[in-house]
């Protein structure tokens, strides 16, 4: 049975869709780009750029389009409408923040996001998280971004721990890819549902009372026991 280790060394997290709630931000900026080139917007169009750096979303709107040439264009319009969108303002999502504090009281912690710096510090303010953060990594930080092992592994580094000994927690098949390729456990709360995940974890919310005990086993690396899915016996 797959499990998340109790003797984890570190713990990074996503943030868009993960931490805080602008996957509403994105996509009512999407939905807007998907209007204005005649094409509708639902679970579908929404998996073909969940994930996604900006660039490489407008590349992938571009050629969902048919224009396969536009997609610096189409970025350049996703950016101003989700900067518009955030400007309102995005809330932790549910058990982000006491999570986040249950990890760090025992181990280091950071964010590896695929957004922008200008972007996940927006995100990460608005939703009052922040000053949880030492270190954050953005996707125009790194050589290569999500699905890309990049972030994870500087993070890692920064942290000062291998990567089989930290926990990665993300929401899209884009973010875990990147995770698994630079050797994390994943523990993992999708954004879209019905989806088929690769995970060590998989759950609901961020505020599922197991997930708060394991993190507040950590730094206790006697206690010996590991996080098990919902249903399990140890």
């Amino acid at each position: 049975m797959r499990s998340l280790p109790t003797d984890t060394e570190a713990v990074v997290f996503d943030c868009d869709g993960l931490l805080v709630n602008t996957e509403d931000c994105w996509t009512v900026a999407e939905t807007a780009i998907f209007a204005a080139h005649g094409h509708p917007f639902g679970p579908a169009q929404k998996a073909l750029v969940i994930g996604r750096t900006l660039e490489d979303a407008g590349q992938a709107m571009a050629h969902h389009f048919g224009r396969p040439g536009a997609g610096a264009e189409i970025s350049a319009e996703l950016l101003g409408r989700v900067r518009g969108e955030l400007a309102r303002g995005a809330t932790a999502l549910p058990g982000a923040a006491e999570l986040v504090r249950a990890c760090r009281a025992g181990v280091p912690v950071a964010v590896a996001s695929n957004s922008s710096r200008e972007l996940l510090d927006t995100a990460l303010e608005s939703a009052g998280l922040r000053d949880f953060f030492a270190y954050s990594f953005a996707a125009d930080e790194v050589r290569s971004p999500k699905p890309a092992p990049d972030l994870y592994l500087t993070a890692c580094e920064a942290l000062g721990v291998a990567p089989e000994r930290s926990v990665a927690f993300e929401d899209s098949a884009t973010g875990i890819a990147s995770a698994r390729a630079a050797g994390l456990h994943v523990a993992v709360v999708p954004s879209l549902c019905g989806t088929d995940l690769d995970h060590d974890w998989l759950g609901g919310s961020l505020d599922e009372p197991e997930l708060l005990n394991w993190a507040r086993e950590l730094g206790h690396r006697g206690a010996g026991r590991r996080l098990l899915p919902e249903g399990s016996e140890s």
